[in-house]
């Protein structure tokens, strides 16, 4: 009962706006009731807001530990300009997760859960490689492919985990499955500019491969803010197919110089792959959505 009373609270607020055209004012009254609604959600449940604070202090200490490192290694004049973008990032990684506290609800039963747990923390520590890499594009600083590889493939190894370690504590989530799209979506845009920045992804293919993502994310806020409903979230089968395929591609293409053989062999074919897939899935996603 009080989840409906919930959702249609969220209903009522997104109608208003509808109806207020969408004025600063009209933004200014649904963000503060959103706002509030989450603080109600976090003080009426005292463990799972202990729990974001946990998660909050745990990215925190890793955020400082990476500021620490990169100083050592690249200088004062460097960390200068990654400090901004970075920290922004973090700070809205971390309130975006509290504002969605109350989607931490089982796919199962449907019941709060009361930890962010370990599916989700691993999401989030992917979010914070993703903020690294937004942080340093936002600074205006180039970034080694040795880099961008190390921190591509700690992505992949959490995001692989972070679904099986949902499954197998059956802690699957509204929260998480929002919360892996857009981690992914930070990753793999930082990762394709990154890649279009070193001149190792032509500028078109980079331009379809993010509309892999933006199109999917406005036709969400499209159906969320403008008709008040919800768009089904969660992953085609022909969606996984694109991922993995887009995933195997930029590891083609960040492969190290020892590699450049087997890469220049497979790159060709692979991009075929990638663009037809990239293709379909949207399609997919599309039909999946209309037959609901």
């Amino acid at each position: 009962m009080q989840q409906k009373s919930k959702q249609a609270f969220v209903v009522e607020l997104l109608t208003t706006l509808r109806q207020d055209h969408f004025s600063l004012r009209a933004w200014g009254y649904f963000l503060q009731r959103s706002w509030l609604l989450s603080l109600q959600t976090a003080n009426d449940n005292p463990a799972l807001k202990r729990s974001w604070q946990r998660v909050t202090s745990l990215i925190a200490l890793l955020t400082v530990f990476t500021l620490i490192v990169n100083t050592l290694c690249a200088g004062v004049s460097d960390i200068l300009r990654l400090l901004p973008g970075f920290l922004f990032c973090v700070v809205w990684q971390q309130s975006d997760l509290f504002w969605h506290l109350g989607l931490n609800r089982s796919i199962h039963s449907g019941k709060l859960l009361p930890h962010i747990g370990a599916a989700n923390t691993l999401t989030w520590l992917r979010g914070l490689g993703a903020a690294y890499l937004l942080g340093r594009l936002i600074g205006g600083l180039t970034t080694p492919s040795s880099l961008a590889l190390a921190i591509f493939l700690c992505g992949i190894v959490t995001d692989i985990l972070d679904g099986y370690v949902a499954r197998c504590t059956r802690t699957q989530s509204k929260l998480g499955q929002i919360a892996d799209g857009e981690t992914d979506f930070c990753l793999y845009l930082s990762i394709t500019i990154i890649l279009i920045q070193n001149g190792a992804l032509p500028l078109w293919v980079g331009i379809i491969m993010l509309l892999r993502f933006l199109l999917p994310l406005v036709a969400a806020l499209l159906s969320y803010f403008v008709f008040a409903h919800p768009i089904r979230f969660g992953s085609t089968l022909w969606g996984k197919y694109a991922g993995l395929a887009q995933c195997l591609y930029f590891l083609v293409l960040l492969a190290p110089p020892a590699l450049a053989t087997i890469a220049h062999l497979l790159n060709v074919p692979l991009l075929c792959v990638t663009i037809a897939l990239l293709i379909v899935a949207p399609v997919a996603q599309f039909i999946a959505n209309v037959k609901l």
